[in-house]
């Protein structure tokens, strides 16, 4: 039986998922340092998941068991579960959000596009040709299923591009890179904005 809660509100959260297949605690902090201690047992997820919050400025605890024998599927996508979920309520009431971030983010040969939209509306357009492959015990694959996931729980419309690249780890890299920036900048606080950025008065 999956089970999940969550104990601390405002900006940042801790949410715990527990399966038969997975075990995941994951805690976000949106205003930290970059600060990383993540350990899911798949290493190039692990290592993404530390630029995600270096780049994005994020402080970020993940601690991962899932049944890998079978594969990284599972805990890949419970891990990107928790991190929407997580998002989601770090948020808060999200008066003074700015909402929207974008970045273009080049890694060696590699160049992607993320722009996001702190929406309330959950939609993932995947626009990343990657060659089948693994890293670290990573199946490429999985970066879809990985974003899909932080999309449906965080509630908000993120666009993946590839604009350049051949070499799958520089462009995995660029996306979660990419997605760390264009967040920092779309979950930054506007002090001089006392409601939630939109007219419909609620994301």
């Amino acid at each position: 039986m999956a089970s999940e809660s969550s104990t601390l509100p405002g900006r940042f959260a801790v949410v715990e998922r527990r399966t038969r297949e997975t075990d995941v605690v994951l805690r976000l902090d949106l205003d930290g340092t970059g600060a990383a201690n993540v350990d899911t047992g798949i290493g190039f997820l692990d290592h993404m998941l530390e630029l995600f919050a270096a780049h994005g400025r994020f402080d970020l605890t993940v601690k991962a068991q899932g049944d890998l024998q079978t594969g990284g599927h599972h805990t890949v996508e419970d891990v990107g579960i928790c991190l929407g979920s997580v998002l989601d309520q770090a948020l808060g009431d999200k008066v003074g959000l700015a909402r929207y971030g974008s970045v273009q983010l080049p890694m060696d040969e590699a160049l992607a596009l993320v722009s996001l939209d702190i929406s309330g509306r959950p939609f993932l357009a995947y626009n990343i040709d990657l060659s089948h492959s693994s890293i670290g015990g990573f199946d490429t694959d999985l970066a879809l299923e990985f974003f899909q996931a932080v999309v449906n729980n965080a509630r908000i419309t993120l666009h993946l591009r590839l604009l350049a690249g051949s070499n799958p780890h520089h462009i995995i890299e660029a996306i979660f890179k990419g997605f760390g920036r264009a967040l920092k900048e779309a979950t930054r606080v506007d002090p001089t904005l006392s409601r939630v950025p939109s007219t419909k008065g609620i994301l």
